[in-house]
């Protein structure tokens, strides 16, 4: 039991940065999702961006129950492209999800801890433009790096048991919108941290595929799952990433990620 409250709480607290990375790298207009309870099991909806209202925030779903309720239920990835006309799925949220919201191409995938589903992702668009399979197997990757990140952070190991301010403060930055804010916390990090000064892009230009390339590395993609989304061989991703990690002046695409976040070129 407090096994599952700890994942719940951390899905909760990682969840934000996932949706936001999701929905600028593919475009998918509404993204949101939550964590579960097990007394009784059902989902909460938590986290949201891109919806008209706040109608999704704090829905409790049970599992059989619409889209989600359907992942809970059967442990597994569902997805309609006509949510209000589908009879795949219930439809006891259509209040929020098809009047209030307009969504129609709908997708949910499960976020699994061990053997458990302990939280849900979805992704959605409006006026019957269907979500793209290559925008669903990024959601699936993101899901997937989600699920080992949480079971990284239940370790017994003590280390891993609390985050890292530094990693958390460069998500904060990654999250801020104004950008003067966002260079004040830049120098911050790199104070704490007594790293050099980041480039800055007026310093280092990256072509879209070896920002796209980085951009999976940073939610833990290996090069064969960057190869699939990006529909490259394996060698042409190592290619883009060695190009990235030489242009950006570090040693592995690991420090790559953090400067190329840093120089707000992610």
């Amino acid at each position: 039991m407090d096994e599952d409250v700890r994942a719940a709480g951390w899905i909760d607290r990682l969840l934000p940065e996932r949706l936001n990375w999701l929905s600028r790298s593919t475009g998918i207009p509404v993204v949101f999702g939550g964590s579960t309870s097990t007394t009784p099991q059902r989902l909460v909806i938590g986290r949201i961006k891109g919806t008209f209202g706040s109608g999704l925030r704090g829905l409790e779903v049970r599992p059989g129950s619409g889209l989600g309720g359907r992942v809970l239920r059967d442990r597994a990835a569902h997805r309609v492209d006509d949510y209000a006309r589908t009879s795949d799925i219930t439809h006891e949220y259509d209040p929020i999800v098809v009047r209030q919201e307009r969504l129609t191409s709908v997708f949910a995938l499960p976020i699994t801890v061990g053997d458990a589903v302990c939280g849900v992702l979805y992704g959605a668009a409006r006026d019957h433009r269907p979500v793209g399979d290559r925008a669903l197997r990024t959601a699936e990757v993101v899901t997937a790096q989600l699920s080992r990140d949480v079971e990284d952070r239940l370790r017994p190991d003590p280390e891993l048991r609390e985050p890292d301010p530094l990693a958390e403060l460069a998500a904060v930055i990654e999250e801020t919108g104004d950008e003067a804010m966002r260079a004040r916390l830049r120098r911050i990090h790199h104070q704490l941290s007594g790293s050099a000064p980041p480039v800055t892009t007026s310093d280092v230009t990256l072509a879209p595929r070896e920002i796209e390339a980085l951009r999976l590395v940073e939610i833990g993609a290996s090069n064969v799952e960057i190869a699939a989304r990006m529909g490259l061989s394996p060698q042409t991703v190592k290619t883009y990433l060695r190009n990235a990690t030489r242009k950006l002046a570090v040693r592995n695409r690991t420090a790559a990620v953090h400067e190329a976040r840093l120089a707000g070129l992610l």
